[in-house]
């Protein structure tokens, strides 16, 4: 059974996608197979933080002018990534014909995969609710800034409110304690208490690591440039973590269901 995580934040620049390139290259090193789909169809840039240079993205395959194993591209340690452009359609805009031509080019892949990482979008757009309503596990990624614990705080409300969504992962980032993360937790998961049936589980944190500018400047993941580094050893002590999650009985078990989740909501 396949594991599929959605990473998705309230506030854009909390480092999600830097989080989803660096986790994928942890999991990979736990001898998971690992793909990744940049679902920030706004603002992709997972080729970017990979340094990759895609020659077409999920955009011709909408169009019809390719398959999708024809667009995914090979990430360090053997992790594919379906690279995604900025300005692509929400999915309840695509027709019909597009929406099959994802669900046959599912099932058209040969590899099987251990985890689909999907790095949605920020805010409360119908294409990030339907990313993360699709997926089994939702980590929603935050740091201590007030507004990011806002937008985390009312992506969660709207997901359980109009999708009944109740359970989410927190993960806090760039935090300079583990008491820091703590308190953003606390903070998050006192209100939500109060006012929603949701249960927020602590996801641990990732740590300030000064070494993540210079990987970005690079073009080259923390986890790739600095192994041994604080925030590459949080990203391996949340691969496993993820390891440890154990996926709904749902679906058939292959990539094909995701999709299939992400039709049938756009058609609702």
């Amino acid at each position: 059974m396949i594991k599929v995580f959605a990473v998705t934040s309230g506030k854009g620049g909390v480092g999600k996608s830097n989080i989803c390139a660096n986790v994928a290259l942890s999991l990979a090193n736990l001898g998971q197979k690992v793909l990744l789909f940049d679902a920030d169809l706004g603002l992709a840039n997972l080729d970017i933080i990979y340094g990759l240079k895609p020659e077409a993205t999920i955009q011709d395959v909408f169009n019809g002018d390719a398959t999708l194993a024809e667009v995914m591209v090979e990430a360090p340690m053997g992790v594919k990534v379906i690279p995604a452009t900025s300005g692509l359609n929400e999915i309840s805009d695509l027709t019909v014909d597009q929406k099959m031509s994802i669900l046959n080019g599912f099932d058209d892949l040969k590899e099987d995969f251990d985890f689909l990482i999907v790095d949605t979008g920020a805010g409360i757009s119908t294409n990030v609710m339907y990313f993360n309503v699709a997926s089994q596990q939702i980590i929603v990624v935050v740091n201590k800034e007030p507004t990011s614990i806002t937008d985390a705080y009312a992506l969660m409300k709207v997901m359980n409110e109009r999708y009944d969504v109740k359970t989410f992962n927190l993960l806090v980032n760039e935090s300079r304690s583990s008491n820091e993360a703590l308190n953003v937790y606390k903070a998050i998961s006192s209100v939500a208490n109060r006012f929603l049936t949701i249960s927020i589980n602590y996801f641990g944190f990732i740590p300030f690591d000064p070494n993540l500018q210079n990987a970005v400047l690079k073009r080259t993941p923390l986890r790739q440039l600095y192994p041994t580094s604080p925030g590459s050893i949080a990203f391996d002590d949340l691969a496993k973590r993820m390891l440890r999650t154990d996926a709904p009985q749902s679906g058939s078990g292959n990539i094909r269901f995701f999709w299939k989740r992400l039709v049938e909501l756009s058609n609702q």
